[in-house]
């Protein structure tokens, strides 16, 4: 069911085009097998199929499967090695939220689902090159607890609780950075208080949905 779920969500980033061709990655934490399973390293996702993902333990080594894994398994790895609490991570190349990752501009709290599915604010990581320990500790760094962060020059990741909240995180956050892009032509964005931010966030984290 897990890796099912890893393949659907590789279709839909492709499909919504917050990926072009074969970049982008996905995994799931999988809890009986103390590991996460990852796409593998340039495969198209309309073409994947449950035996080409691959299982990784927290210090990288390959517990099943044939395929070279993402080059962005390090990343993967740190974040789940940081934070327990994430069980999913996408990480897409969508256009507004990458357009701040290039201008290393990060997108404030100015709307409510961002606020809270996300966390507020989300940050820049440092710059290091694609693939590196040093892009993968960095990008935890500028993580925090929340869910989203930016890759300077490269994308974004968005962790949650299951995969498909990850994925939903990628959609929010990149909704929210055309609205911030959008809003800063008209005028100054209004970004909300740190106190309104704190309690959408605790309300949704308490008691959003069913």
């Amino acid at each position: 069911m897990l890796k099912k779920k890893i393949l659907e969500i590789g279709q839909k980033i492709a499909q919504s085009g917050m990926v072009a061709g074969t970049w982008g990655n996905i995994s799931a934490w999988d809890a009986p097998q103390n590991g996460y399973w990852i796409t593998p390293s340039g495969m198209d996702y309309f073409i994947l199929k449950e035996e080409d993902l691959v299982l990784l333990s927290l210090d990288s080594t390959v517990l099943e499967g044939k395929r070279k894994p993402s080059s962005e398994l390090l990343l993967h790895g740190e974040i789940y090695k940081q934070r327990p609490d994430v069980k999913g991570i996408v990480h897409t190349h969508s256009s507004f939220a990458t357009a701040h990752a290039v201008s290393r501009i990060p997108l404030p709290g100015i709307v409510e689902d961002l606020i809270m599915i996300a966390g507020g604010q989300v940050e820049v990581a440092h710059y290091d090159l694609p693939g590196t320990l040093e892009l993968a500790l960095s990008a935890v760094q500028a993580l925090e607890d929340k869910n989203a962060v930016f890759l300077a020059n490269h994308g974004l990741v968005g962790v949650g609780y299951s995969l498909e909240e990850a994925f939903k995180v990628c959609q929010v956050v990149e909704k929210s950075a055309q609205i911030h892009i959008m809003s800063r032509l008209l005028g100054e964005p209004a970004v909300l208080s740190h106190e309104d931010i704190q309690l959408m966030r605790r309300t949704y984290q308490e008691s959003y949905g069913q």
